[in-house]
């Protein structure tokens, strides 16, 4: 049986998608982070799309395109859709604090420098944007490896 030449290309995407793809997929959970930091306020209902609709577009993306490792793929989906909050929140910080920024609490509190404090919470920030992206790419990947199996029933 001879594969289509879409067949054929689709198979030498590693995460069965090109990396272009990929990279849509994760940017169009970006509009509620730049949103959310640059303080704009936006209706109930509309943040609620915002929220829920990219995470589900993956999903169906990787359903319906059969992707055969979805938890990976939409792992890296998450992995790439958290760095964008990591530069976004940094690019942010001084905008979404104002002249109140996060400072260190407890045995920290008031211990380093400015500068050494604020880069200790934007490194923070940082890794927990990444770990937030990870962890949703996860769960959209369990969702989809889900139902792919139930529709393969």
């Amino acid at each position: 049986m001879e594969m289509t030449n879409h067949a054929q290309s689709r198979r030498h995407y590693q995460l069965g998608l090109p990396l272009w793809q990929v990279a849509a997929l994760a940017a169009l959970a970006m509009p509620r982070a730049l949103v959310h930091d640059a303080g704009v306020s936006v209706p109930g209902p509309v943040q609620a799309l915002l929220v829920v609709v990219p995470p589900a577009i993956w999903v169906a993306v990787a359903v319906l395109r059969r992707i055969p490792t979805p938890v990976t793929t939409l792992l890296v989906v998450g992995g790439l859709y958290g760095l964008g909050l990591a530069v976004v929140h940094n690019l942010y910080w001084s905008e979404a604090f104002g002249d109140r920024p996060p400072e260190l609490g407890g045995n920290l509190a008031g211990q380093l420098a400015p500068g050494t404090e604020e880069l200790v919470l934007r490194i923070a920030a940082t890794a927990s944007s990444l770990l937030t992206g990870l962890v949703v790419g996860l769960i959209c990947g369990l969702v989809a490896a889900l139902a792919v199996r139930l529709k393969s029933r």
